[in-house]
């Protein structure tokens, strides 16, 4: 199989993978020197081409990670005319290099458990019965606010 290679995706972006190639990726978790095992989106074999997700299943496509670095930075400048504003920022993408090290198709299905899946989520602890709410007593009546007495006037002063 010389000549066979497989699109792979990964960070959504996709690449052409063959043996002994290398692929610069968006970041990946893993640490330098781990296996990497990537999503194939089509194969290309030497007889055939595979474009199926159930035969893709079969697809292997292996990768070390050798390195991780970071992009090269990208300038943005925001500019109103007129308005005084102004603002430069940047942007440098952290990448990760691979070595693809395996690019073939299984006879077979892989075991359930050799591929990665994540852990089962556990069942969402049950909450106590909502309580209802107790019946509304009436509310008791608030006494009548006294009115403050009228002020006189000063000429009601004087007559007094």
């Amino acid at each position: 199989m010389a000549n066979s290679y497989a699109i792979v995706e990964t960070g959504g972006k996709q690449y052409r993978a063959e043996k002994g190639g290398k692929l610069l990726v968006e970041r990946l978790p893993d640490e330098e020197g781990s296996k990497v095992n990537l999503r194939a989106v089509m194969f290309k074999g030497d007889k055939e081409a595979v474009l199926d997700g159930g035969q893709l299943e079969k697809v292997k496509v292996e990768a070390v990670v050798t390195e991780h670095v970071r992009g090269p930075k990208v300038r943005i400048f925001k500019y109103k005319a007129k308005k005084g504003y102004r603002r430069r920022g940047g942007h440098r993408q952290g990448l990760t290099r691979l070595e693809v090290t395996d690019v073939r198709m299984l006879t077979r299905k892989p075991a359930a458990g050799a591929t990665k899946k994540p852990a089962p989520k556990k069942p969402a602890a049950k909450k106590p019965a909502a309580k209802k709410p107790a019946a509304k007593k009436p509310a008791a009546k608030k006494p009548a606010a006294k009115k403050p007495a009228a002020r006189r006037s000063s000429s009601a002063k004087k007559e007094s």
